[in-house]
């Protein structure tokens, strides 16, 4: 596995990062054994970025998390946490707290959890409307000086807002949605991490299962699951999207390779400051997607990719319209 430093200030990273949140149930039903089994599976391949957010399953993520590392030196692990999102009993989302008092209570309960004395990258999961984000990554650099943090990360903000962020304390890298089918970033927020320095970890690169090549219409529709409420996954918008995995897969054969391989090889081709987080559940996931280390697209596969999937082809926002009117990268 190779690694890289993740933006001009961040911690060496290993080149495909492992998303945990599907391992909490936001994708219908989860395994405890499967995660736990994934993980360290996950570790033993090299992969060193383990991704989460206090929120995920309400705290039962990073407990999960938490177990499977027990025995792992901690060095052998870059630990990134997002916070701030509120939640109900009932798993809803009730808005984003990133007042510095809270963040301080949040990251005590994380570090509690996660059986850990530090956090590598901790980030706010959404821009709070009523905090600026001066104060927000303020109290994380008070993390830092506390010795509670390494590093300070952001999530879904926009280009401005980045470079605010920036002004107060370096910023390691940007997580956000980024995919064949989800491209928004390309025109201001890439070029602006880019010009501070700052890394991105890609999320989303197979947008949820969509683009994996082995999600089937009525799929991820049951309670609890994010699809059922995701524009890509309803009605006419299914049949659309549908038809360009099915462009993507006639590449895919070509190069004797999965869908998921050449989606996944596809957003890390973007860029040696660009690091996938794949979001698998179970170990065969995760070994198709270490896969994708092994395909090398030329200029031709590229231009072959872009024909099959050009950029505004995706049917459907990638989340609903009233989330995405509350996000910063949105903007």
């Amino acid at each position: 596995m190779n690694h890289v430093q993740l933006g001009k200030t961040g911690p060496s990273v290993s080149t495909l990062g492992l998303g945990c949140m599907g391992m909490s149930g936001m994708y219908g039903p989860s395994d405890r054994a499967d995660g736990i089994a994934t993980i360290h599976a996950a570790l033993d391949a090299g992969i060193n970025l383990i991704d989460t957010g206090d929120f995920y399953g309400m705290g039962h993520n990073e407990m999960l998390i938490g177990e499977a590392l027990k025995g792992v030196a901690r060095d052998k692990v870059i630990l990134s946490v997002k916070t701030g999102a509120l939640r109900d009993r009932d798993g809803g989302f009730n808005g984003i707290d990133n007042r510095p008092a809270a963040l301080k209570n949040f990251i005590a309960y994380s570090l509690q959890r996660l059986g850990v004395d530090h956090i590598d990258i901790y980030r706010p999961a959404r821009l709070d409307p009523n905090v600026p984000i001066e104060e927000t990554v303020g109290a994380i650099a008070d993390m830092i000086k506390a010795g509670y943090v390494r590093h300070i990360g952001l999530s879904e903000v926009g280009a401005e807002t980045i470079r605010r962020a920036a002004a107060v304390h370096p910023i390691a890298d940007l997580q956000i949605e980024y995919s064949l089918i989800s491209r928004g970033i390309e025109d201001k927020i890439l070029p602006a991490c880019r010009d501070l320095g700052v890394g991105i970890t890609a999320y989303g690169v197979l947008s949820r299962g969509l683009i994996s090549g082995h999600w089937q219409k009525g799929d991820g529709q049951s309670k609890g699951d994010f699809r059922a409420h995701s524009p890509r996954f309803q009605g006419e918008n299914v049949d659309r999207n549908l038809a360009l995995v099915e462009a993507l897969r006639k590449i895919a054969d070509t190069k004797g390779v999965s869908v998921a391989q050449i989606s996944i090889a596809w957003v890390a081709a973007q860029g040696g400051d660009i690091v996938p987080l794949v979001g698998a559940r179970n170990v065969e996931r995760l070994e198709e997607a270490l896969g994708s280390r092994d395909v090398h697209l030329s200029l031709a596969d590229l231009a072959a990719i872009e024909a099959a999937v050009p950029r505004d082809a995706a049917a459907g926002g990638r989340y609903p319209e009233a989330m995405l009117a509350h996000m910063d990268s949105e903007k």
